[in-house]
């Protein structure tokens, strides 16, 4: 990981930067995310420094900047568990993204970046968990 003041727009071609926004449709981006891939993806954390959760904001901003969104695959491996809230949320903190990201990134295994990341608070669980 690297920061810089600049902008990724002027220091990564368009074509190369990957929006990640949990209002995205795009679940299944994980191809494009491997070790030593020659033509590497720059994955941007679409968040807000905020307490409130201001939907579709992030997705607005990287289709207004021509850009590939997609989101962590919660989806496609996490189901909705009961809770006395009945809350659930897709929308994480950047931390927890981040540690989505990196565990999969060391693991290649969606179950255990998940389960690394995702907090009970959201109200879900993997799917080998909840048939428990």
């Amino acid at each position: 990981m690297d920061t810089t003041p600049e902008s990724y727009l002027d220091l990564f071609p368009l074509e190369a930067i990957v929006y990640l926004t949990p209002d995205s449709e795009n679940g299944k981006y994980c191809t494009c995310f491997r070790k030593g891939r020659p033509r590497a993806k720059v994955y941007v954390l679409g968040g807000l420094v905020d307490e409130s959760i201001h939907k579709q904001l992030t997705l607005r901003r990287a289709r207004a900047q021509r850009l590939r969104t997609a989101r962590l695959p919660i989806r496609e491996y996490m189901v909705r568990a009961p809770n006395a809230r009945n809350y659930h949320s897709e929308t994480l903190a950047i931390n927890q993204v981040f540690d989505v990201l990196s565990t999969y990134y060391e693991t290649r295994s969606w179950p255990a970046a998940l389960r690394a990341g995702v907090s009970s608070g959201k109200g879900y669980v993997l799917r080998d968990t909840a048939e428990q």
